[in-house]
């Protein structure tokens, strides 16, 4: 398992080397999107204890424009915000609800859009997002 790799140092079960950002970055709700490009792999991000975390889903029209579900074991986390076409941080950061988001453990992306969650690493542990 992941967790037996981590604590007894095996190494070729999961990488650490989980981007930060998109690798490749390209209009991800646009038609047809010519950079179609995705990663085989097994990896990881280690956080450090009660480490405040934000992510972004953005759906893409890689394939389809589908409304997708993300689901997080082990935690829950708050929906700080959504809205359709590409995120963009200047513009749809300042309009999050940090005063009374909702907390879930499964959010459904926007078919065309995104969605941002909230949530402090506070329960040690491997805990899949998928």
């Amino acid at each position: 398992s992941v967790l037996q790799a981590y604590y007894n140092q095996i190494n070729g079960v999961y990488e650490t080397d989980f981007p930060d950002y998109p690798p490749f970055q390209y209009n991800y709700t646009g038609v047809n999107p010519v950079d179609k490009f995705s990663v085989i792999g097994t990896k990881v991000e280690v956080l450090p204890f009660n480490t405040t975390v934000q992510i972004v889903f953005q759906d893409t029209a890689t394939l389809f424009f589908e409304s997708h579900p993300m689901h997080l074991h082990g935690q829950s986390f708050y929906v700080v915000g959504s809205g359709f076409g590409n995120f963009d941080s200047n513009t749809d950061t300042p309009n999050f609800n940090l005063v009374n988001p909702p907390s879930r453990n499964t959010i459904s992306v926007p078919s065309g859009g995104w969605a941002a969650v909230r949530f402090r690493a506070i329960n040690p542990g491997v805990w899949f997002l998928h």
